[in-house]
């Protein structure tokens, strides 16, 4: 059975330098005080035009991001192919509503999609739907309520911007992820993500939709997902996840006065992720799945599963994946083992990519052991190589 202990896997891409500089990073950001304050400084400080970009750059930016371009990316991308584990490019810049960011957006999409049809350690791209398409206009179509003239024109828009993306993934035969968002928005999501692999997944995953597991009702609708796809004999691609937005979504059926679709305790959600994955697992005729997880029960399970229904570790059809900077342990003791893993590498603008880096380090205060965790293992390892020594 594979083992998420072994440091020396787990670090083997990091010298001495980067494995302290990674302790370092995550002590610090385990005071949620350092963190808070870090959190209103930084957004300010760019905004003044302080000289911080620096700074950032060779720490948080440095732990979790690839680079401000795609050619920044090309070290980070070689060293994790080194050990096998692949890239999947992410370019995490928000908050854009003009055409021209709008369309800036969608030709970085297409860039990335390009730069993995030539490289072999990079096989996945990714996006989100409000990258490219107005928040308020997606909510509409979700909640079913009639568009204006203007806005069914906008909405064609948007299924025009994201067929462009997708054709261009199929021309490329470069699978790409449709990230999942709020609920409030999400069924337009899905309804686009099925049209796309309706289009383009008639013989394998080539578009794949994200399901939140910490959502109730997705395990349910993975069910109904597999019965569409059945009568429609198609490849159903899923990124399985736990979810991004939890105290958002908690606070906003609060405040409108609706049930919150939010799981009520984290063990539903760890069972309802892993009922899943026996779900996928047993249906694989018709699913291609990446498991997006840093939770090592789930992983295991994973790959008990693959191995009960004989289905070889090398299988194009299964891949985990982890976020670059976090839970190197799982992803590099996975691929020593032959298993196939990627690791979502942000990139954008250091001023751009602010929010994203602002949640991971939200993130690993907030998740219970995520940042005990990792400086054990880092210690543990640092500890190894001194003995060896």
């Amino acid at each position: 059975m594979i083992s998420f202990d072994n440091t020396e896997i787990a670090f083997k891409s990091k010298s001495n330098a980067q494995l302290s500089k990674a302790y370092w990073l995550f002590k610090i950001i385990s005071f949620p005080s350092i963190v808070k304050i870090g959190k209103l400084l930084m957004p300010i400080s760019l905004k003044l035009h302080l000289p911080i970009k620096e700074l950032i750059k060779s720490t948080i930016f440095g732990q979790f991001c690839g680079g401000e371009s795609v050619g920044e990316c090309t070290p980070t991308i070689e060293k994790l192919g080194e050990f096998g584990v692949g890239t999947i490019l992410d370019y995490s810049v928000e908050g854009q509503n003009s055409f021209e960011q709008v369309e800036h957006t969608v030709q970085e999409i297409i860039q990335t999609i390009e730069r993995g049809a030539e490289d072999p350690f990079i096989p996945f791209a990714v996006f989100k739907v409000t990258g490219i398409a107005d928040f308020s206009l997606l909510e509409k179509v979700s909640s079913d309520k009639p568009l204006s003239d203007e806005e069914k024109l906008e909405y064609m828009e948007v299924g025009q911007r994201i067929n462009r993306i997708c054709k261009r993934a199929y021309e490329c035969n470069l699978p790409i992820f449709i990230d999942a968002e709020e609920s409030w928005i999400q069924k337009a999501i899905d309804e686009i993500a099925f049209e796309m692999m309706l289009q383009y997944n008639k013989n394998q995953a080539i578009v794949y939709n994200t399901l939140q597991m910490y959502r109730w009702d997705r395990l349910d609708f993975l069910k109904s997902c597999f019965e569409i796809a059945e009568h429609h004999e198609i490849v159903y691609g899923v990124k399985l996840v736990r979810g991004a937005y939890m105290e958002k979504e908690r606070l906003r059926a609060v405040k409108e006065g609706y049930p919150t679709p939010i799981q009520l305790d984290k063990l539903a959600t760890d069972t309802d992720f892993n009922e899943a994955l026996d779900f996928i697992v047993e249906n694989h005729h018709r699913f291609a799945l990446c498991a997006g997880t840093h939770n090592e029960e789930s992983s295991i399970y994973l790959t008990k599963l693959m191995d009960k229904f004989n289905i070889d570790p090398s299988n194009n059809r299964f891949y985990f994946a982890q976020l670059l900077g976090m839970s190197d342990h799982i992803s590099f003791n996975l691929s020593h083992d032959k298993y196939n893993v990627a690791k979502y590498v942000p990139y954008g603008p250091v001023k751009e990519v602010l929010p994203y880096l602002l949640r991971r380090a939200d993130e690993n205060t907030s998740v219970a052991g995520q940042t005990g965790r990792e400086l054990s293992l880092i210690q543990r390892e640092k500890k190894r190589r001194k003995i060896k020594r």
